[in-house]
């Protein structure tokens, strides 16, 4: 296939589709690791993974026989039975985690939207507090794109006119323990918050904000709920990115990576809190299918096997060198770099997506976060000759005259 068939499927996109997104203007029909290719034949370094989706990177051949197994045998029941592979999954996510119980869904949106449910019901009939509504999120935030989700994302842009939300909401400052301590209160049902702000722009917090929340529900009895849907399954070099604080929540969401691109959500939560939960209250017609389920467990199992986050840990180490490299270099133009084990950012003065096109035109594919800053989320079996190659052509983006 040529550019000609690539234009011809975009002008056709443009036509069918809706125009909710800003897609570049590549088709991509095929990946191999961390690299993917365009329907002209480009050959793209993919630091992306699919916002750090594809943890396992494109066409893992152990992920890919097991996708392809199950689906040669039972792809969905529904959950007016039980399936077998749904229950290992919960079984071994339990025993690597804090969690008692596990709820599965299809998206990060859908986990945040059930952990906020939950939360609600366990403050009203398990506590007979129903006056309990009110939800603690932090302004720079995401947490996905349905209305309660939008509600609670401290983000103006994904908001903006889809009122009225979801509601009572406080939004505060992100890190600011004096702020918080002051917000958590007798008529707090629950405080959201993401141990590490990744589409703020890879914002970690300090340990002690972390705990000062974790300190406050205590004493009010609130549900402390950690998304993690971005910072979970070994992206920030641990299993769980609430291991670096060693706070641990009551509830916790997980998506992306944790079925390697199907799609699949997870609500892990304390059992006590767990209980808000009975027949009939929340359901998921796709939510833990056989599949789904099927993909996550090969994920898990290959995490083991081939030492996924170990590597994880050491590639990220490399890469915050090479980036804090390209920061001195190109002062006061690139202010830093943050972030912990492959989910790293590039700091700037200036609004990154034009770097992002130009990245890209050099066969090197990045995405924005919090407006001014690069992220990288590559998958998590990134080698070093790729970071390498990755911070060349970052390289020579930055060594143009700004446009």
């Amino acid at each position: 296939m040529t550019k000609d068939t690539q234009a011809a499927l975009i002008a056709s996109a443009q036509r069918h589709l809706t125009s909710n997104y800003r897609q570049q203007p590549i088709v991509l029909v095929r990946g191999d690791g961390c690299w993917v290719w365009d329907v002209s034949g480009t050959r793209y370094l993919d630091m992306t993974a699919g916002i750090a989706v594809t943890c396992l990177g494109h066409a893992h051949p152990k992920l890919a026989a097991a996708i392809a197994t199950q689906a040669a045998r039972l792809i969905h029941v529904s959950n007016l039975y039980y399936n077998e592979l749904q229950i290992r999954l919960a079984e071994t996510l339990v025993q690597r985690s804090f969690g008692d119980r596990a709820f599965f869904c299809n998206s990060g949106a859908e986990a945040n939207e059930a952990a906020l449910k939950l939360s609600r019901r366990y403050q009203a009939v398990v506590r007979g507090r129903p006056e309990r509504v009110e939800i603690i999120a932090f302004q720079g935030s995401f947490h996905g794109r349905t209305i309660a989700t939008v509600a609670v994302t401290g983000q103006e842009k994904y908001r903006a006119g889809f009122g009225p939300l979801f509601e009572p909401v406080r939004l505060m400052p992100y890190g600011d323990e004096s702020a918080a301590r002051g917000a958590i209160g007798e008529r707090t049902c629950a405080v959201i918050v993401e141990p590490l702000q990744g589409e703020g722009g890879v914002v970690v917090p300090p340990s002690a904000f972390l705990r000062l929340l974790r300190e406050r529900c205590d004493a009010t009895s609130s549900v402390l709920i950690f998304d993690e849907v971005q910072t979970g399954v070994g992206r920030t070099g641990t299993m769980w990115g609430y291991e670096h604080s060693g706070v641990v929540p009551d509830l916790m969401s997980l998506a992306k990576g944790i079925a390697g691109g199907v799609p699949m959500g997870v609500l892990l939560a304390r059992g006590e809190v767990a209980r808000g939960f009975e027949p009939g209250t929340h359901a998921s017609t796709f939510g833990g299918n056989p599949l789904a389920c099927a993909a996550a467990l090969a994920v898990l199992e290959i995490f083991e096997e081939e030492g996924v986050i170990e590597n994880c840990r050491a590639a990220g180490e490399y890469l915050q060198r090479g980036l804090e490299r390209m920061a001195q270099k190109y002062a006061p133009r690139v202010k830093g770099a943050r972030g912990l084990g492959l989910l790293r950012g590039l700091v700037l003065a200036e609004d990154v997506l034009p770097l992002v096109a130009r990245c890209r035109a050099q066969g090197l594919l990045l995405s924005a976060a919090g407006g001014t800053v690069l992220r990288f989320a590559p998958p998590l079996i990134v080698k070093r000759e790729e970071i390498d190659e990755a911070l060349a052509i970052l390289d020579r983006v930055l060594a143009e005259p700004a446009a």
